[in-house]
């Protein structure tokens, strides 16, 4: 479900999440699109003798989580993502649940724009992304 929430409805405080696990699919697909191949994502045998002793996911995977709770749920509709900090935490492996949360900050009511924390957890509650983010949203 899509959102539409008005920009002087938003509140500091606000929250919204969506959570998704992290299939094998997707890492092939991302890798695909992106053309990061790095054995670390898709070479099982490669991954085992890693520091993470096996395959994970791109970070930027758990990343755009953020960006599809910004732009479904909190702003929603007619949200433009201008900016974002990242810190990747922990891996995400493959069947991992990951939840990603955004949680207004801070509004900047002459521009329309909001500052977001940012974070992606696992299913254990482990900070895997931690972050911020600015947009604008135009109602």
């Amino acid at each position: 479900m899509v959102c539409d929430v008005k920009y002087a409805d938003i509140q500091v405080g606000d929250k919204a999440s969506m959570s998704k696990t992290v299939a094998e699919h997707d890492v092939y697909a991302f890798a695909g699109l992106s053309g990061d191949f790095n054995p670390v994502h898709i070479n099982a045998e490669f991954a085992k003798s890693t520091m993470f002793k096996g395959r994970i996911a791109h970070g930027m995977i758990s990343a755009g989580f953020i960006s599809a709770v910004l732009g479904t749920a909190l702003p929603g509709i007619n949200t433009i993502y201008l900016a974002q900090e990242l810190a990747f935490k922990a891996p995400v492996k493959i069947g991992d649940t990951v939840t990603a949360t955004v949680e207004v900050i801070e509004k900047i009511d002459a521009k329309n724009r909001l500052i977001l924390k940012t974070s992606v957890t696992n299913q254990e509650g482990t900070v895997v992304v931690d972050g911020k983010a600015t947009v604008m949203k135009k109602d």
